[in-house]
């Protein structure tokens, strides 16, 4: 069974790749940073091939799926966030960050689902976030990238149900979490995050059991059921007052 993972060299992505490993997994692991992914491929004990590449560049994508045709599960999980108003960030960042949490994961998306529909078995997890549930004032184009995410694998979800296809899709919907994130996003979270070992075990295990929506801690689920009796106008105003608390947000 072969199980490719984007954003593997650090965080939920490399945990998940550890997670799928102890399973009995072969693995194609895809990060940018050569280096760190060597790291993670030396704590792996079976078949592990690594892939240094950006795919926010749709071109990588292409040459990825052509190289690795055969996956059984597809993690998408690379991306990242930025934090700040949203007329003074800069454009280039949210440019970079909807073409690696929107355009890769739906590129790669696309193109295993219909080999995976071809043989009538497979999983995608697509890894988005508690934020795919609401606005996000303060993160706003991270916020918008989740949403984006949540609504189309539910939309695909809805699809192979209807094709009676036994391909599976699910999403992981975290809070925070103890990885790099935050660094690059510029924030610190109030909420104690969640260690990723413990999200990417969870996340395995549910995925594994057909789950669609995974939301690893008591909290996050108390949080999407909010989100879906709040009105949204009262959602932003407290996304947007626990965006300003965070203590990097300028």
């Amino acid at each position: 069974m072969n199980a490719l993972i984007t954003g593997a060299s650090s965080g939920i992505g490399r945990d998940i790749a550890k997670e799928l490993n102890r399973r009995g997994y072969n693995l194609i692991l895809v990060a940018r940073d050569e280096k760190k992914l060597e790291e993670v491929k030396k704590e792996l004990k079976i078949n592990v091939e690594t892939v240094s590449m950006d795919i926010s560049d749709i071109n990588n994508c292409l040459k990825l799926y052509e190289k690795y045709k055969d996956i059984d599960i597809l993690i998408n999980n690379a991306g990242f966030g930025d934090c700040g108003d949203f007329s003074e960030t800069k454009l280039e960042k949210d440019i970079s960050m909807i073409n690696t949490n929107i355009v890769a994961y739906h590129t790669l998306m696309k193109l295993y689902l219909k080999n995976m529909e071809e043989k009538n078995k497979g999983i995608i997890l697509n890894v988005a976030s508690i934020a795919g549930f609401m606005p996000g004032p303060l993160m706003a184009t991270y916020y918008a990238t989740k949403n984006y995410i949540v609504r189309i694998s539910e939309a695909i979800k809805e699809e192979l149900k209807r094709k009676k296809s036994k391909v599976q899709i699910s999403i992981l919907c975290p809070g925070p979490v103890n990885t790099n994130f935050n660094k690059v996003a510029n924030v610190e979270f109030a909420l104690k995050g969640l260690s990723s070992e413990y999200v990417a075990k969870y996340a395995v295990k549910k995925m594994l059991k057909g789950k669609f929506y995974i939301l690893p801690g008591w909290k996050i689920k108390l949080a999407k059921i909010g989100c879906k009796y709040a009105p949204t106008s009262l959602v932003a105003k407290i996304c947007y007052n626990m965006q300003r608390r965070k203590l990097y947000c300028k």
